[in-house]
């Protein structure tokens, strides 16, 4: 009999998208190269459609073949947790790694591994994205509270998020780990390449990027408020903006009419895994004005492909964008974002790329897997 250990990561994974799923297939894959017999236990469905923002929940791209995604939790169905919880309780993974990003999982979750702790084996360590979410509902605490109970130990990504985990427990043990580099969407390639690929304007031009799903929270009003300014638009910055709106549309095309902005380029489809890197290259300047953030899948997608960034201060943004250093930090208003893009530009974008180079060493996958084992091993059952 193998003396392999082995793993289950609980979260979404393909045929879902988006960049939980990126996550934890990476994940899976560090996990594997630690020597884990390593799978996913993903969403069959993850969310009801009506809850969901977007125009589609599922990838278009081919499954991973390296790794082994099991489709089978369905996030509204009892019968369905219970089944799904007998079968993990039986299986005895050594170690279960569960995502948790949103109350309304709370319950599906919290119910599964109530059953596999029965086992008395496995040992349950739960990544916190978020504990208490950026848009409230009715329940988020009562399913929150739920859930914690069910985990040994937790990994938070920011300091905020670990300040909100300690509104729901004392007792278990937790550490802060940085988010690590989204390293799973191939080599940068040159600026003048990606902006062929994406049709876009020469390298001459400059085009800072807002990238990801928008939402209220992540401030895009704010940065095209910041394009209006009379410095942005005679230095000839234009804005690219790529993502799906998982937030009322209207909103924000009526705000680019009535500020007259023609220095806005939308690419607001859902950004397929093998077109991320263009973007992210096409690019000498990534912006993230968020209004309230924990952490940001976003800023370990820049360091990978070495993009200076300029970042609001607020949630954990600032702690992983040493001012000056690899980026710059902004308040959270146009006329704050508007002088540090045009600082930006007045240092240039080598200036940022030794301390990227070197700062984000700190983000390395090893380091999230070191961080889970210390904590499971360290739990006594």
């Amino acid at each position: 009999m193998s003396n392999q250990k082995k793993i289950v990561i609980i979260g979404p994974a393909h045929p879902l998208r988006g960049g939980l799923a990126s996550y934890n297939e990476r994940l899976c894959r560090e996990f594997k190269l630690h020597g884990y017999e390593s799978t996913i236990f993903t969403f069959s469905l993850q969310y009801p459609s009506f809850m969901f923002p977007g125009t589609s929940q599922y990838s278009t791209e081919p499954p991973p073949q390296d790794i082994n995604i099991k489709v089978v939790i369905n996030s509204i169905n009892p019968f369905n947790w219970l089944f799904v919880g007998a079968r993990l309780k039986k299986l005895k993974p050594d170690l279960i790694v569960v995502r948790y990003w949103l109350p309304l999982m709370g319950p599906c979750l919290g119910t599964i591994l109530r059953l596999v702790k029965k086992n008395r084996f496995t040992k349950i360590i739960c990544i916190a994205d978020n504990i208490i979410p950026h848009e409230k509902r009715p329940g988020d605490t009562a399913f929150t509270r739920y859930f914690v109970k069910s985990v040994d130990a937790f990994i938070t990504m920011s300091k905020k998020v670990m300040n909100d985990l300690l509104k729901f427990t004392h007792s278990q043990p937790a550490e802060f780990v940085a988010h690590p580099l989204y390293d799973n969407f191939g080599d940068p390639v040159p600026k003048s390449l990606a902006r062929k690929a994406l049709n876009l304007p020469d390298s001459q031009t400059r085009i800072i990027l807002f990238f990801g799903f928008i939402r209220a929270y992540k401030g895009l009003d704010i940065l095209l408020k910041a394009m209006s300014d009379t410095r942005i638009k005679e230095a000839g910055i234009q804005l690219l903006i790529a993502g799906e709106f998982y937030d009322d549309r209207k909103i924000y095309t009526d705000l680019i009419q009535e500020l007259a902005l023609n220095n806005v380029i939308l690419r607001t489809d859902f950004i397929p895994d093998s077109q991320v890197r263009y973007y992210l290259c096409a690019a000498d300047l990534v912006v993230q004005p968020y209004k309230n953030a924990t952490q940001s899948g976003v800023t370990p997608l820049a360091y990978h492909f070495e993009k200076p960034m300029v970042v609001t201060n607020t949630g954990a943004l600032p702690d992983m964008v040493p001012h000056e250093k690899v980026g710059l930090v902004a308040e959270p208003d146009p006329d704050s974002i508007a002088t540090q893009i045009l600082r930006f530009y007045e240092l240039g974008e080598d200036f940022f790329l030794p301390h990227l180079r070197e700062e984000k060493k700190k983000y390395a996958w090893s380091r999230m897997v070191k961080a889970i084992e210390d904590l499971a091993y360290g739990i006594q059952k």
